[in-house]
């Protein structure tokens, strides 16, 4: 199999980089024998026996979900480009590997150009950042990504140095341009605007409004700012749907308490080529708390975006949403969630020394 090119990285001059993309046999997506998700009691409360409880699962199983591009696309593309999302990989005990295997599995039966993932690749800790190179290595398309809040938590320098090292594109609020399959790509990623480490004002800066152009975000609401600039659509993460989207419990919980304008799905408009564009929310895969997810919105998820195909050309799993009213963090909070980043880089400092037996610093 032939090597992977290097994807851009933070620093690099724009330019176009030439990709490709092998191809592979279609994987069937198998439940795991021993697997919780096997077990009789799982099988039942997913079995349409008990309706009210059919979407509960805390197992495997991950939808698919499909959807055209904007019509800026459209419009500046000559040859369709598939483009995969995931989002929320959260390698850890809390999700398990095969959940983690069967989402590239499906992603590389699409067979897409480029998977993007929109951050939080760990949970709480640098444990498994082996278990993560091995994931990503196992993607057949190139891979380009951005870094979520649990990144930062956990040692963004650490997670940043495991996924350059396979060979992922990391993009640090920078553009850059990419080549699939002929076609130039232009990609925005900001760092993540939760722990304050985004900037789409240095991100932008300098994007070429003669390219059809693709946005990486962790946090959602940053698409607000990147359309400005000309982005028509961005994916993102963060809220894993909710995990819980009976009764739009996510949207009371995320929107109305936690304040944000865009839960999951897509949001905005992908059918008017300018000034606006659409924002995706991915459900995500892992989860850093609890694995159960109840309601059908509330799936894991890998979704794959048909860049350059027309809204309404094929059947999509829901229409362009309009947003909750949303709620900008407080600049307190913000420098809460700051001050916590930098207290969990300064814990581990400290372990790191103590460990090479010198001296602590009195804390």
């Amino acid at each position: 199999m032939a090597a992977k090119p290097r994807l851009p990285r933070d620093g690099d001059e724009a330019r176009h980089w030439p990709l490709y993309c092998p191809t592979m046999a279609r994987t069937p997506l198998r439940t795991p024998a021993g697997s919780p998700e096997s077990g009789l009691a799982a099988r039942i409360l997913r079995s349409r026996m008990w309706s009210p409880l059919k979407w509960i699962d805390g197992g495997d199983h991950i939808e698919l979900r499909r959807f055209a591009g904007p019509a800026r696309h459209a419009e500046l593309l000559t040859t369709p480009l598939r483009i995969a999302h995931v989002t929320d990989l959260h390698v850890g005990r809390i999700t398990p590997m095969a959940v983690q295997h069967a989402a590239v599995d499906m992603i590389n039966a699409e067979k897409p150009d480029l998977v993007a993932i929109t951050g939080d690749f760990v949970c709480h800790s640098q444990l498994y950042l082996d278990a993560l190179a091995e994931l990503i290595a196992r993607y057949e398309a190139p891979v380009v990504c951005v870094l979520g809040n649990h990144d930062h938590w956990s040692g963004a320098e650490e997670v940043r140095r495991t996924l350059l090292g396979v060979g992922a594109g990391v993009l640090d609020n920078v553009h850059t341009t990419i080549t699939l399959r002929g076609e130039a790509l232009q990609l925005v990623g900001l760092d993540d605007a939760y722990t304050g480490h985004a900037d789409w004002q240095r991100a932008v800066h300098g994007l070429r409004q003669d390219l059809p152009t693709l946005g990486l975000s962790h946090i959602a609401e940053e698409a607000d700012h990147l359309w400005t600039a000309g982005v028509s659509l961005v994916l993102s993460g963060h809220t894993h749907a909710g995990q819980v989207t009976l009764a739009r419990l996510n949207e009371l919980a995320l929107g109305r308490v936690i304040g944000h304008r865009y839960i999951h799905g897509v949001y905005g408009t992908r059918t008017e080529p300018r000034p606006r564009g659409a924002v995706y929310v991915g459900a995500g895969i892992g989860a850093a708390v609890v694995p159960l997810r109840i309601g059908e919105r509330a799936r894991r998820e890998v979704t794959i975006f048909e860049l350059g195909a027309s809204v309404g050309s094929f059947e999509e799993h829901h229409d362009d949403q309009s947003p909750l009213p949303g709620r900008p963090p407080s600049e307190r909070v913000q420098a809460r969630r700051i001050q916590q980043v930098e207290d969990k880089q300064a814990k581990r400092d400290r372990k790191a020394r103590k460990a090479r037996g010198e001296p602590g610093d009195g804390r």
